[in-house]
């Protein structure tokens, strides 16, 4: 713990407008996006930070700063892990880190392809795990959760084709009981139950 509060120490005094917070034992630093790949440098070299784990995002609609842009790196030498986040508003780009870590290639894309993020820099800046015709951004707070279509193979145009997603809700049967209360009726298997004997009857087998 020693060494990762000497590390925030080290990070929020050598990158003014950073911050650091510990929560569940783990190092979390806030820092500027203009000066992300100053630090990424500082802790991939001095820092011996030398893995990227992942690159992920955050989503906060009503932040003026809407995305957070999450790093997680890990020293071996060092044994430690520290969690890096800059804030993004949308619309903005923020710098791809493939310079100092290769392996960000596809984790930028997965940023882009889930939030709409772009880095700027990026040599393939461009969807991942969508399809290349997608709309929206499916990790964002604000897309639908039946997303606005659908691929399917169109057995008469003998082709894929996209259609609109529909949610026809009145042919969807919700069970709001508690789990804690008995259904009214007998669920399939439940009349075994009732023809099994109880513990105080004896052995069924053995005559009296």
């Amino acid at each position: 713990m020693s060494d990762l509060v000497s590390l925030a120490e080290t990070l929020t005094g050598r990158f003014s407008g950073s911050a650091s917070k510990f929560a569940a034992g783990e190092l979390t630093v806030t820092v500027e996006a203009a000066r992300i790949l100053d630090v990424l440098r500082f802790l991939q070299g001095e820092g011996e930070f030398k893995i990227l784990v992942d690159i992920c995002g955050n989503d906060w609609p009503q932040r003026a700063k809407r995305f957070d842009v999450v790093y997680h790196l890990l020293s071996l030498t060092r044994n430690l892990r520290v969690r890096i986040k800059a804030e993004v508003g949308e619309g903005e780009a923020i710098a791809s880190c493939i310079g100092i870590y290769p392996a960000a290639g596809w984790f930028e894309r997965e940023a882009f392809d889930m939030y709409g993020v772009p880095f700027g820099g990026h040599p393939d800046m461009r969807r991942i795990l969508t399809d290349y015709g997608f709309s929206g951004y499916p990790l964002r707070k604000d897309f639908p959760l039946t997303g606005y279509v659908e691929l399917r193979y169109d057995e008469d145009l003998k082709r894929v084709v996209y259609q609109p997603v529909q949610l026809v809700q009145e042919f969807r049967n919700f069970d709001f009981m508690s789990p804690w209360e008995g259904a009214p009726h007998i669920l399939p298997g439940d009349e075994k139950a009732a023809m099994a004997p109880s513990p105080t009857s004896g052995d069924p087998g053995k005559k009296p």
